[in-house]
């Protein structure tokens, strides 16, 4: 038994760290993948059956997972993105969860045809938006940040809430026995909600002011969160029950916002504990699913998950908005996105087998109706909220290079890459005579500290596509790359490469640590003041396409001595950095950008004359674009 059950956590963990890699890799959405990972280890082969594998530990475990993920979501809520989203925001954790519960209860009681206790909780899951779905949508859509706040806020909010509504009317149809429901609910949700806040957001702060004072060393932050956390969870269920999801998701909203320092490594930590989680629970649970109960699932099933779509959730959002500050497209994409997760499917699991052995006998429907529900939204919204939100204007767009540090050469950069090749760039500088020249050229610039808290909560990195620090100090350059890494892939975090230190040790200790720097970018002597000198000698950017017939090769092969490669415009829109270290090879139909000494008119000559000849002896029957190169900037 103890060996049989080793393999089955070593499976679905692999199979949850496997979709969430392909579903990065082919950009579609991992919780998906999640599904199916779950239906053929599960009811299609029988080769994991949770339940009876984990036996009473099972749901337990489900629970502590979900209580983490909750919290995990709350330390991502910054109250400068609710501040800039208020009244949309109150509106859809208020009157927007009351219209999305009413109509979601009648629309399961008239259309799914099922009981009214059955149905008041499927109602309440309903209210649901997880946070572990939306957020990786957010990342795929790379929607502005005013909207993303929308989905984000809703999800994490109302997660909480939602589950707790459908404890409270779990436990008065299972527990109560009779009585005024209005009154047990009351009281009930009285004293749960003042249990999350005391406990949880006591415990935020408790543990705030420990980190702070230095009681905890840093080694040990990360497992005292976590351990605070499960405490918490534990700590307000015994009050009240499932109180402890709010009371978690409290004590994440507060630690998020006490700016700690140091804290966003601890924030990573958690965010990796989350996504192993988030695989994990969501394979597990789709594996328990009984095969008998789903084949019971019938016409109006299919139904009721088609009017959640397109008629609750549409109305409620239509409803809950009206005379709010929110324009018309986000509240179009509202109405449609809304995809259900791991906390509805988690509720669902717990409540559904308790109310089928207090009688209810529709509440085998329960797991089965909210997974159907999972799978559609995740599904449709996944492969949707991409192609919507760019045809509503919602969607920023990738191409975006943020160049950190105005010098001549920069800004003959940025000049070259906006203008020329049509890319969003962005030039910032703490010296306002540095950027002059930018200003003057029309480059977008930011005047202030890329690193204060300022430029740090209003910059917008959804459409951020790769960084470069470029400034003459070595170590400010790295620590910006440290500050970026770890919101853009590490890979898509430049700096200028540094010079190489001596073998005294005295230049050593001057020299910054590889670890703690971002990928050399251009050529291992194109340094800042490298740059500088040849931007003085008159040096230009050019461009140049690769074609079939005008290979990568030879476009080295005519590159002057010298040149420096500084990227490869790919999919006609996205910059990559060439970088030493990892060499970047061109496919057909991608353009080439290079710094190289200004061409003479007998240089053109002879460039072009080397070209087409090698042209005719590959294949004179082939047409091929003149591939001579174009001068980017005067």
């Amino acid at each position: 038994m103890t060996y049989h059950l080793l393999n089955v956590l070593v499976l679905v963990v692999s199979l949850g760290v496997a979709a969430q890699w392909i579903a990065w890799r082919l950009r579609l959405p991992a919780i998906v993948l999640f599904l199916v990972a779950g239906v053929i280890v599960g009811p299609l082969f029988g080769f994991v059956r949770p339940s009876v594998d984990f036996g009473d530990v099972y749901r337990p475990v489900v629970s502590l997972c979900v209580a983490v993920i909750l919290f995990e979501g709350g330390l991502t809520l910054r109250l400068h993105e609710f501040k800039e989203a208020a009244s949309g925001v109150k509106r859809l954790v208020s009157i927007g969860a009351v219209f999305a519960f009413g109509l979601g209860s009648l629309a399961a009681k008239g259309i799914g045809d099922l009981d009214w206790p059955v149905a008041l909780v499927f109602g309440a899951i309903m209210v649901v938006t997880g946070p572990t779905v939306i957020i990786p949508l957010l990342r795929q859509a790379r929607l502005n940040r005013r909207t993303a706040s929308y989905l984000k806020w809703e999800g994490i909010i109302n997660d909480p809430i939602g589950a707790l509504a459908a404890v409270l009317i779990f436990q008065f149809f299972v527990y109560s026995g009779g009585g005024d429901p209005l009154d047990s609910v009351l009281i009930s949700l009285g004293i749960g909600s003042v249990a999350a806040i005391i406990i949880g957001g006591g415990a935020a702060l408790l543990v705030g002011w420990a980190f702070r004072n230095a009681y905890v060393p840093e080694y040990l932050k990360a497992p005292t969160m976590l351990a605070g956390v499960l405490v918490v969870f534990a700590a307000s269920n015994a009050v009240q029950h499932e109180a402890g999801l709010l009371a978690v998701t409290l004590m994440g909203m507060v630690l998020g916002n006490l700016e700690l320092p140091n804290f966003e490594e601890m924030r990573r930590f958690k965010e990796y504990i989350t996504i192993l989680l988030v695989s994990s629970v969501f394979v597990l649970l789709t594996a328990d699913l009984d095969p008998v109960t789903i084949s019971h699932l019938d016409w109006h099933a299919i139904a009721l998950v088609a009017s959640m779509l397109v008629i609750v959730r549409p109305l409620s959002i239509l409803l809950a908005t009206i005379g709010a500050d929110m324009q018309w497209n986000e509240r179009l994409l509202l109405s449609w996105i809304a995809p259900r997760g791991i906390v509805a499917a988690a509720v669902a699991g717990l409540f559904g087998p308790e109310m089928l052995d207090a009688g209810y006998e529709d509440a085998e429907l329960l797991l089965p109706l909210v997974f159907a529900m999972v799978l559609s939204t995740v599904t449709l919204h996944g492969f949707t909220i991409s192609w919507l939100a760019k045809r509503l204007n919602l969607a920023t767009p990738d191409d975006g290079v943020l160049i950190v540090g105005a010098s001549p050469w920069t800004t003959e950069l940025a000049q070259s890459l906006s203008k020329d090749l049509n890319l969003s760039v962005l030039l910032v500088d703490s010296s306002w005579h540095r950027l002059r020249e930018a200003r003057l050229a029309g480059v977008n610039v930011i005047y202030g500290e890329i690193l204060s808290d300022e430029l740090q909560l209003s910059l917008h990195l959804n459409g951020v596509n790769v960084v470069l620090a470029a400034t003459s100090n070595d170590a400010y350059n790295a620590l910006v790359c440290r500050n970026f890494a770890g919101r853009i892939e590490h890979d898509r975090v430049f700096q200028l490469p540094m010079y190489a230190p001596d073998e005294g040790n005295r230049q050593k200790s001057k020299a910054v640590a590889r670890p703690f720097t971002g990928v050399p970018a251009f050529a291992e002597n194109a340094q800042y003041e490298e740059l500088w000198r040849r931007h003085f000698q008159d040096w230009k950017f050019y461009k140049t396409k690769i074609t079939e017939a005008y290979s990568y090769e030879d476009f080295l092969a005519d590159l002057p001595e010298g040149s420096l490669c500084i990227g490869v415009l790919r999919e006609g829109k996205r910059l990559t950095f060439h970088a030493p270290q990892a060499p970047i090879k061109p496919r057909p139909g991608e353009t080439v950008v290079y710094y190289a000494p200004k061409k003479t008119g007998a240089a053109e000559s002879e460039a072009r004359n080397r070209k087409e000849t090698r042209k005719q002896q590959k294949d004179a029957s082939r047409p091929s674009p003149d591939p001579a190169a174009d001068v980017v900037t005067s």
